[in-house]
């Protein structure tokens, strides 16, 4: 039976469904905690550094995350971090009831946050290729179906009701996403477990971090599909820390606009993640990729030039349809050309050089803003967006991805007995 008509197994319903309840609430906190921050500042540095603290765990611990979740039962570590996430923001919604919520406290819980969604993600990422069985055409299916599922609740659905749970009480948004860690969690539970490949030499945790990352670093395609996210965190962060400021300031939206001007972007996803898989058959994978990256380039450059909100929020949704498309598109070809024994430690060494990107592009914005005009940071993220276009294009062809296809197909197909070869990690480039 071919991959075009196989079904998606019982298992990938139930981890689509907990990551669907979970990205609701992240959605509700996407709109709500930048709101809540304005409460206590209208300093930009400020705000700068509650989105700079919740990437700052993949900077400190990227790549030993990685390495650990290769080594740990991968469902058990995604429940875990669930209920750890639960129960910690518990902490800031009782600062809000008695009043005693302050910046430092907010910066402190985004980075604990930060810290579980770190081995969540890249549990989950692992976990996925192993209950499809490596197959790239149901790894596209399921990476779309969840990116739908994501972009719809974290910026469809979340985001208004983020602004108006807050109008309900500053408590409110953090407890309804507590709520929602909690029911992910139980929902993983019930995921079977999966046999972890083990590679045949006994390393220490250090040496087996420097092995995924040298992987990732030694192969030209797999290191541009990581520069993209890196270099476009970059720039996404340096437009989301200034974005609720230039909003109210510049183009006159308030709480509950700027929850609808996030859902024009998360539309944008949504389409963009629906639509992913025909570009990848009609352009190509590689060229697919290129495409998406100078859209959202030039998308954030018209947002940049708005002056009202109705351009302001077509420009996020033609971005977000960018974004919708590469994060379906990028990690499923990742998923289908790294053995399974490596990828925790690829998919968090990918995972971060994008987030440790993150903190330069939130304090960049702050500073630009700062010291020149609330409209910089959104100019600067446009040219460092399109430069990237540039650079990766050649590193992420449709040849290269072909190639590393058929490279990978006869070890890494449903079964990949090879998969546990230590021999593999030299990680040849891809010609």
């Amino acid at each position: 039976m071919t991959s075009d008509v196989r079904k998606l197994p019982t298992g990938f319903g139930r981890l689509w469904t907990a990551q669907t309840v979970s990205s609701l609430g992240d959605g509700v906190s996407h709109a709500a905690l930048p709101l809540l921050a304005l409460t206590l500042t209208r300093d930009p540095m400020a705000l700068a550094v509650v989105t700079a603290a919740g990437t700052l765990p993949w900077l400190l611990f990227g790549v030993l995350g990685g390495a650990l979740v290769d080594r740990w039962d991968r469902q058990r570590t995604m429940w875990v971090a669930d209920t750890a996430r639960a129960v910690l923001l518990a902490i800031p919604a009782a600062a809000a009831v008695l009043d005693v919520l302050s910046i430092p406290l907010l910066a402190a819980v985004a980075f604990l946050l930060g810290l579980g969604g770190l081995f969540f993600d890249t549990a989950a990422t692992a976990y996925l290729p192993d209950l499809l069985g490596r197959d790239p055409a149901l790894l596209e299916r399921a990476n779309s179906r969840l990116r739908g599922a994501q972009t719809a609740m974290s910026g469809f659905a979340g985001p208004p009701a983020g602004s108006a749970l807050l109008a309900l009480g500053r408590a409110v948004p953090l407890l309804t996403d507590a709520v929602s860690f909690m029911l992910s969690a139980l929902l993983v539970r019930t995921l079977p477990a999966m046999p972890q490949p083990v590679p045949e030499v006994r390393e220490s945790l250090l040496r087996q971090a420097r092995a995924g990352a040298s992987y990732v670093f030694r192969n030209r395609l797999l290191l541009g599909l990581a520069l993209r996210p890196a270099v476009g965190n970059v720039a996404f962060l340096a437009v989301e820390t200034v974005l609720a400021l230039f909003a109210h300031d510049r183009l006159g939206i308030d709480t509950y606009g700027f929850g609808l001007l996030l859902t024009a972007e998360a539309t944008g996803g949504l389409l963009g993640a629906g639509i992913a898989s025909y570009l990848g058959r009609r352009l190509g994978t590689g060229t697919a990729l290129t495409c998406t990256a100078a859209i959202e380039g030039l998308a954030i450059l018209g947002l940049a030039a708005a002056t009202n909100p109705y351009v302001a929020g077509l420009a996020l949704a033609v971005c977000g349809a960018g974004m919708g498309a590469t994060m379906v598109l990028a990690p499923s070809l990742r998923q289908s050309i790294v053995p399974a024994h490596l990828m925790g430690r690829v998919a968090s060494t990918s995972r971060m050089l994008a987030m440790c990107a993150a903190p330069i592009g939130a304090f960049l914005g702050g500073w630009l803003a700062t010291t020149y005009d609330i409209r910089t940071p959104l100019y600067a993220a446009a040219a460092l967006l399109l430069a990237m276009t540039a650079v990766t294009a050649s590193m992420t062809s449709n040849r290269r991805v072909e190639a590393a296809l058929r490279a990978a197909a006869p070890a890494d197909g449903p079964g990949h007995p090879a998969s546990k070869n230590p021999a593999r990690e030299s990680a040849p480039d891809v010609l």
